[in-house]
């Protein structure tokens, strides 16, 4: 759950093969350890947040996920070729024989 407008809204996150997923977590420190602790929650029974997330077609519910992401860095720390959405770093120029642009 996170804090809203209108109050508390669930937050959903995505497996690693892109789908929705609920996630909760067994403990406090659970939580803590993969989100931060400076993440807020609220405690919330399976049940209750089953029906949460189901009207927005959310059928899976993940209990205590390790998260895997790469820590945040800077952006122009990242190599270009690496960057999502990013244009290869290198082509192929064919007008200009052996060169790489």
């Amino acid at each position: 759950m996170r804090p809203g407008a209108h109050g508390a809204s669930a937050r959903l996150f995505r497996t690693p093969l892109g789908a929705r997923t609920a996630v909760a977590f067994t403990t406090p420190e659970r939580l803590r350890a993969t989100l931060g602790s400076a993440h807020p929650w609220i405690p919330l029974a399976e049940p209750a947040l089953r029906a949460l997330a189901r009207p927005l077609g959310v059928h899976t519910l993940t209990v205590d996920p390790v998260l895997t992401a790469r820590p945040a860095t800077d952006p122009a720390a990242v190599p270009l070729a690496t960057r999502p959405g990013a244009p290869c770093a290198r082509r192929w120029d064919a007008t200009a024989t052996g060169t790489v642009a």
